[in-house]
């Protein structure tokens, strides 16, 4: 065979096979529970507009720009160390982790102030989802946090290519969280 009969799709991706096995699989695992709530959702449309006032939209918002704002700087790293500027993007990926913290930070406040007004998972059914999409999240952020810390240590730009792409699924998933939980009516 040729060169140009071996080229496939996958060879187009950045970053390894399993990192985009893994992203596919959490993913879907994401896509389930957002289907699961929503299915529930038109179950008690009034009960889960209701239970979504209490949430903190501004809050949300802010996480919102920062998770996508680090992003932009796990993409930033990517170039930067290929561009030979290593201690850029260096710089950039524990930018990028310290703001997975302060995603971390506002959902632990936002969860307080849940708790505080008597809300926890068995609530209703909206906070049961509430809580474990959002807490499924944070557990990804705090991976994601490890993955950026790891990678700008050990800052090959494949290690780096492989740390953004786990990253920006955790970006992803957020942006779709955050208008179906927060938003949607």
């Amino acid at each position: 065979m040729s060169d140009i009969e071996q080229h496939s799709v996958l060879d187009e991706l950045p970053g390894d096979l399993m990192i985009w096995v893994l992203i596919v699989s959490e993913l879907l695992v994401f896509g389930a529970g957002l289907a699961a709530f929503m299915a529930v959702r038109i179950t008690d449309p009034a009960m889960f507009a209701e239970a979504q006032d209490h949430l903190n939209r501004a809050a949300a918002g802010a996480n919102t720009a920062i998770l996508v704002t680090s992003g932009f700087l796990a993409a930033k790293a990517l170039r930067l160390r290929e561009a030979a500027q290593r201690a850029k993007a260096r710089l950039m990926l524990v930018i990028a982790a310290v703001l997975g913290v302060a995603f971390l930070w506002i959902k632990v406040l936002e969860y307080r102030a849940d708790a505080a007004a008597g809300i926890n998972i068995d609530t209703n059914a909206f906070f049961t989802f509430y809580y474990l999409l959002t807490g499924f999240h944070a557990a990804h952020v705090v991976a994601g946090i490890l993955i950026l810390l790891l990678v700008a240590w050990r800052d090959a730009p494949r290690n780096i290519e492989v740390g953004a792409a786990f990253w920006h699924m955790v970006d992803l998933v957020w942006v779709l969280l955050f208008p179906v939980i927060y938003l949607l009516r």
